[in-house]
């Protein structure tokens, strides 16, 4: 349970230098209080810390590109530099107080276009000179009021009857010309009321600005409360609103510098903007015919626009409800927007390259003029596809029953590298292709998973990579088929290396509705009889995979349980990664459904195949695993005698919403899912030992979710259950010393319900 301190501090945020024969990472292998940065040559290949010192003058890792990729652009604390790759020197372009970013290259690439205080500035190569490029303000114009109409009257006679005031007015009034004529050149204010603006991007001809405007909804957030703290005061910690409440809403706006005119683009025009969710026929009143459309607009929002080099621009669109993915070409002096894909889902859009959080951009990008590339679900398995923008021809250049992720494009734009489930979906391989489709060609050979980074040159690999039972480390790869991987870093302790950690057996069971699920299997040489079956977070996870778990805690103490004779399976049920859109959707409208049945059949299984006994298995899981598990004991009393519920989602009503709105809807609009969703409406069923364990700080999963369910619980007269509390933990643990009391905790639940202590 003390994590990197026992397993080793794994190598992270692997980066190229720019000179391709470096490599940059974050690491400990001394065990110090933090982490620190390393450098490795692909020559030498002996990992030596990077000072402080050089790190203060160093490059930052990452940037922006010019064509040939001789200059790069980067933001270092707020300021922003040049880089000229072929020279080896840096120039510093802005050194204020306020912050500077996003830098880019101007079309032509003879500017450096940066944001600072939310407008845009173009500073000139050649000349070294600023010119601001737009002129955005908060609040309204302010306009000059007519005077009331007898004040009007005096003003006008008292001019026709003294010269004096009628000569200095008309002097005053050339005055005031002559200054208008003299002014410098400045952008026009744009004034956006009380919104915000954020995603400031300029065409690359220079004429035209794109920007997101936002209107913050006025909702209440909830508040955490910090009972230990350095101040001896309780400390209220303001913390997410919940599912359901009002959300921001989005705009985009055109500047068109040219003709000093701004507009916000129409979303009437995208098809199928006032569609209405299939859901929603289920609350229909009366015997009328469903209406199948809004009256107005659905909210969007708009990401990009992404540029060919000729201009011409496509943006993607996400409806706040989740349904649709819309791919446009915007045409930027009109605002016009012409369809070239529209993904909807009447579950949630999501997937690989296509993330189901609207905020979070996707896989897109130009060939050329003509052709862009992203990824799709339309298959129900996320694929790479082409569209040429001109004719609307789309073609998949993947296909089968598996994803595709980690998307890149080469340099050149020949190829494209990605890494792919084609083999297994519990390994990952990472893969070329041609820009225009032909043979997948795998360039690993080791099965597990890679993390992975291209040098800047295109002729090595810089990669992360682990299998079932060894832990992430850094290695090197030549860019070709085939090439031996040289490991960089050895990270373990003597103390993790000491024991023979299992590749756990990888098998499938049948659910009810005939579907094969996945899962891993602990198997114990001398078997005691009693089984437990763990539930990973998150819901949309993969951990039945041959490569290092993200919950490697949970794998260390599930070989501690083997050891003892315990028979442990840990399930990929109904929503987890990697199975595509019908597995990841299942769980739509419906939580603890198929997901929850997953693991009744999986216990089941574990009875019938795995000579576990009928009345010794326990479950548990944290997060999304602790949901399933109070479910479990709720929806299915018998099945489990006892179970663990770690930092439990209790009431979906009171997630957040970025995440429940895609699985359940809103409450207000979908009560249904939420009732039959959430453990608090099933208390009653409680017969088996429970155990819950929360940190009291938890921002995400809220201690009020197993506080309300205490509540329940007590009115419900049950004693069959315990609640531990952790003072100080957020979601995820932070000390040793809490994740042994839990663990120590789970452990004592399992062998007082189902070991061999609950025979005697």
């Amino acid at each position: 349970m003390q994590g990197e301190r026992f397993v080793g501090y794994l190598p992270e945020n692997i980066h190229w230098g720019e000179d391709s024969r470096h490599i940059y990472f974050s690491w400990n292998p001394d065990q110090d209080t933090l982490r620190h940065l390393f450098k490795v040559s692909i020559k030498e290949q002996q990992p030596t810390l990077v000072s402080l010192k050089e790190q203060k003058v160093m490059p930052s890792l990452g940037g922006v590109y010019n064509q040939d990729r001789s200059l790069k652009l980067y933001e270092k604390q707020g300021d922003i530099f040049l880089q000229d790759l072929k020279k080896g020197s840096i120039q510093q372009i802005t050194h204020t107080i306020a912050r500077e970013y996003n830098p880019v290259f101007s079309g032509d690439e003879q500017k450096i276009i940066y944001t600072q205080q939310s407008n845009l500035f173009a500073w000139d190569i050649q000349s070294g000179s600023t010119r601001q490029l737009t002129h955005f303000k908060k609040g309204k114009k302010s306009s000059q009021k007519m005077p009331e109409a007898y004040k009007q009257w005096l003003q006008e006679d008292q001019l026709t009857h003294f010269e004096v005031l009628a000569e200095r007015k008309a002097t005053q009034k050339l005055e005031e010309e002559r200054r208008e004529q003299l002014k410098a050149e400045r952008p026009r204010e744009i004034y956006i009321g009380n919104k915000s603006i954020s995603d400031i991007k300029l065409s690359p001809k220079m004429r035209f600005v794109t920007y997101r405007l936002t209107t913050r909804a006025q909702h209440e957030n909830t508040q955490v409360p910090d009972f230990v703290t350095e101040s001896g005061f309780v400390q209220n910690i303001s913390a997410r609103h919940k599912v359901g409440a009002p959300q921001d809403t989005y705009e985009m706006g055109i500047y068109d510098i040219e003709k000093d005119t701004s507009f916000i683009v129409d979303t009437q025009q995208i098809p199928g903007i006032n569609d209405k969710p299939e859901f929603l026929k289920e609350y229909q009143q009366g015997d009328s015919a469903y209406d199948n459309q809004y009256k107005e607009a659905r909210e969007i929002i708009f990401h990009g626009p992404f540029y060919a080099q000729n201009g011409k621009a496509v943006v993607i669109a996400r409806s706040l409800d989740h349904k649709d993915r819309w791919i446009l070409q915007l045409e930027p002096e009109s605002g016009a927007l012409k369809l070239l894909d529209r993904q909807h889902d009447e579950a949630w859009i999501g997937g690989p390259g296509i993330p189901s959080y609207i905020f979070w951009e996707n896989n897109i990008g130009w060939i050329n003029n003509e052709q862009i590339w992203f990824q799709s679900e339309e298959t129900a398995y996320s694929h790479l596809y082409l569209l040429n923008v001109d004719s609307g021809e789309k073609r998949a250049l993947t296909a089968g029953n598996y994803e595709i992720t980690e998307l890149m494009l080469s340099q050149d734009k020949k190829y494209f590298y990605f890494l792919s489930s084609k083999e297994s979906p519990f390994v990952r391989h990472l893969y070329r292709m041609l820009v225009q489709g032909g043979e997948m060609q795998k360039l690993t050979s080791k099965e597990g998973n890679y993390e992975v980074q291209l040098s800047p040159d295109e002729k090595y690999w810089a990669l992360r990579y682990s299998n079932a039972n060894t832990p992430w480390e850094l290695y090197l790869m030549q860019n070709k088929a085939g090439a031996e991987m040289q490991q960089l870093t050895h990270s373990t302790t003597k103390a993790f290396q000491e024991y023979n950690w299992r590749s756990p057996e990888i098998i499938s069971f049948a659910a009810r509705d005939g579907e094969e699920v996945p899962a891993r299997l602990y198997r114990p040489e001398q078997p005691n009889g009693a089984g437990v079956i763990f539930v990973h977070g998150a819901g949309y996870l993969q951990n039945v995979h041959q490569w290092w778990s993200s919950y490697y805690r949970e794998y260390m103490f599930h070989n501690m349980l083997t050891d003892l004779g315990y028979t442990v399976l840990d399930i990929d049920y109904r929503g987890s990664s990697g199975y595509g859109r019908d597995w990841r959707t299942a769980i739509y409208r419906h939580m603890s459904g198929k997901d929850l049945t997953d693991q009744i059949d999986g216990a089941s299984y574990m009875v019938d195949s795995l000579g576990v006994e009928e009345d010794r298995l326990a479950i548990y899981g944290g997060s999304y695993g602790g949901f399933i598990t109070i479910a479990a004991l709720f929806k299915h009393p018998g099945v489990f005698q006892s179970g663990a519920a770690l930092r439990s989602v209790t009431d979906w009503a009171h997630y957040n919403h970025g995440y429940t709105s895609n699985i359940l809807n809103t409450p207000q609009e979908d009560s249904l899912a939420y009732i039959r969703s959430s453990p608090i409406y099933f208390a009653e069923g409680l017969q088996d030992r429970l155990l819950m364990l929360h940190g009291m700080v938890d921002d995400n999963v809220q201690y009020q979710d197993v506080v309300r369910l205490s509540q329940r619980l007590i009115e419900l007269g049950k004693d069959n259950w315990d609640l531990a509390i952790f003072p100080m933990e957020p979601h995820s643990f932070k000390e040793a010393s809490s994740w042994t009391d839990e663990y120590k905790r789970i452990f004592k639940l399992f062998e007082e319900t189902i070991g061999e202590g609950q025979k005697k």
